[in-house]
């Protein structure tokens, strides 16, 4: 009997399930020695019911082993791609790869390009050349387009005067300015903006750290992050911030009112009139007094939220060879912007810091827009808006806190509504 040699020496018969897209399922025998390439072979074979005619087919499918998902190399046998008994394969076409472009697509897309693409300087002067030519203010176009934060600390100039006045003919206004006075030393103490501090403390830094690091960076995260790192070796860090002035120390400074000696009565007169003057003349007195006592609170309320420049870039300013003047100077104008800084003292340092101080015209559309408006009208009755005015005016940075307070904060929304309003008509 004769036998042949491979099947003498043929490795252990595997039944193997093979399945293709259309659904088509059949077994399969195969030796541990076979070659995926062959298996592959034997299986386009019985797929395609014969010969293969097309030797491109072989090459346009691959086989998958469906349990690992994975793709058998051609080169490997069946046992070095640990097959075993009864395993499923998944004969499959390779995707074709994709077309290159054909010329005529080619130019289309150049052409399509061409026409999208924008005019350059010959093309525009060359089709402008018939046009007549008028001068045109930029200088009033620029001024047009006014930024918001320009504009809103002019805004809050002449805000600040109209909350004053308000807040002065309250009969309780100085009731409710040493109310404020008390409240500004317990925002001091107190506030801080709870957004900023979790950034800090969800990258690592203590809370206390971070609480007194904001203090000190006017809740700047930027510079509070660099003030913990630069200050992590120092044994006073956890330090804390010495005390603010208590309310009653601050309401203890204030002058107390100083009483006027009536006038003395003039002979002939009746003791109604005399009474009556006595009485104006107390009355105004009181009144003067009020208004002293009003000027002083308003003095120390500005001398709390005065501005404070950021040490950082004074020194980094000063180094270049400013003057510490000059530096503060700039530093306020550009709301503690370093490069904003240096730019400003190298340039024509415009606005300077005198215009900082100049309200809007209190006749403007946009002015009178904000003094209609209902929210804004409420909260100028309340102290507290006044304070916010006053910090945002001397310490921008601190704009984000007032912005989610929720008294200040829907006055600060309407004032930027109506501002975008009427800036884009």
């Amino acid at each position: 009997m004769f036998v042949q040699e491979e099947k003498i020496f043929a490795g252990k018969v595997l039944k193997v399930h093979v399945c293709t897209m259309e659904g088509t399922e059949w077994l399969e025998e195969v030796t541990e020695d076979t070659t995926i390439e062959k298996l592959k072979e034997k299986c386009l074979k019985h797929y395609v019911h014969g010969s293969l005619e097309d030797p491109k087919t072989l090459t346009h499918h691959k086989l998958i082993h469906a349990a690992t998902e994975r793709i058998l190399t051609e080169s490997k046998t069946v046992a070095e791609e640990n097959l075993k008994d009864k395993d499923c394969l998944l004969l499959i076409k390779k995707r074709p790869p994709l077309a290159p472009p054909k010329m005529a697509d080619i130019s289309s897309e150049e052409k399509k390009k061409q026409e999208n693409k924008a005019p350059d300087k010959e093309a525009i002067l060359k089709a402008t050349a018939n046009l007549s030519t008028r001068n045109t203010d930029r200088t009033v176009t620029q001024h047009n387009i006014r930024d918001f934060q320009t504009e809103l600390r002019k805004i809050l100039v002449s805000l600040i005067e109209v909350a004053q006045k308000l807040l002065a003919m309250n009969p309780d206004a100085v009731e409710l300015f040493k109310k404020a006075n008390a409240m500004l030393d317990e925002d001091d103490e107190d506030r801080v903006d709870e957004t900023a501090l979790q950034q800090l403390t969800e990258m690592g830094f203590p809370e206390s750290r971070a609480v007194k690091a904001l203090r000190l960076n006017h809740m700047s995260v930027t510079q509070a992050m660099e003030w913990l790192i630069e200050h992590v070796d120092d044994p006073t860090v956890d330090t804390p911030l010495p005390g603010q002035d208590t309310p009653g120390a601050a309401a203890a400074a204030a002058p107390a009112p100083v009483p006027v000696p009536a006038p003395a009565p003039a002979p002939g007169l009746s003791a109604t009139v005399l009474g009556a003057r006595a009485r104006l003349s107390s009355q105004a007195s009181i009144e003067e007094a009020k208004q002293d006592e009003l000027t002083e609170i308003f003095k120390r309320i500005r001398r709390k939220r005065e501005f404070r420049p950021d040490s950082r870039a004074v020194i980094a300013l000063m180094e270049m060879g400013f003057d510490e003047k000059e530096v503060v100077d700039a530093l306020r104008v550009n709301n503690n912007q370093q490069d904003a800084a240096c730019e400003w003292l190298l340039g024509d340092r415009k606005p300077t810091p005198e215009d900082l101080d100049k309200g809007i015209d209190t006749n403007s559309p946009l002015f009178q827009a904000i003094l209609e408006n209902p929210v804004v009208q409420l909260g100028l009755t309340n102290p507290k808006t006044l304070l916010a005015f006053e910090d945002m005016l001397e310490n921008p940075l601190n704009s984000t806190q007032w912005m989610n307070d929720p008294e200040t904060g829907p006055v600060m929304l309407q004032i930027s509504r109506i501002f975008q309003t009427l800036n884009r008509t």
